[in-house]
């Protein structure tokens, strides 16, 4: 099964120039969305996590039914405000500015094996963001799972000391 061609391409969102990534249409196809989690777990089957991440917003989306096939737990990264404990905190740059993301300070035991899962890899900003969450909370990243990987953003280099897989590959 072609995943991207289960994917809508939404030209000039959220602004004029970005052509946006729109998963609603994988999701709703439950042959498609099953294809994808089940090809997402096989890649990391072998080195199975002890929990899995998801980052805001649709990355908890996979994270959330790779850690029930696993029967593992699943922590959120969530942006500043969103989480009700106390946390901790990562900043990271933006092509304009910077942006944060957070962990509950108690979400990760050390040395617990841990995969970071999202729907989409592009500058890599988000990604090396909770990588360095968990390494405060002193676990280990396994690695980085993605849908999609806009690879012309080459956001793969910012984590490129970790294994990543993705199933959909854009390459412009």
């Amino acid at each position: 099964m072609d995943l991207s061609e289960r994917i809508r391409s939404i030209p000039d969102f959220p602004k004029k120039g970005i052509v946006f990534k729109d998963i609603t249409t994988l999701l709703a196809d439950g042959e498609a969305f099953a294809s994808s989690v089940d090809q997402m777990k096989s890649l990391f089957d072998q080195y199975k996590p002890d929990i899995v991440i998801g980052i805001e917003s649709r990355g908890f989306i996979f994270a959330g039914v790779l850690a029930h096939a696993w029967k593992v737990g699943m922590v959120p990264v969530r942006k500043p405000g969103k989480l009700p404990y106390k946390t901790v905190s990562e900043t990271y740059s933006l092509e304009y500015g910077e942006d944060s993301l957070e962990i509950h300070v108690d979400a990760l035991k050390a040395g617990q094996r841990v995969l970071i899962v999202d729907d989409l890899l592009a500058t890599g900003g988000t990604a090396r963001a909770t990588a360095n969450l968990v390494e405060k909370l002193n676990a280990d990243v396994i690695g980085f799972c993605f849908l999609i990987e806009l690879e012309f953003l080459k956001g793969r280099k910012l984590i490129s000391d970790y294994r990543i897989e993705s199933l959909i590959q854009v390459p412009m």
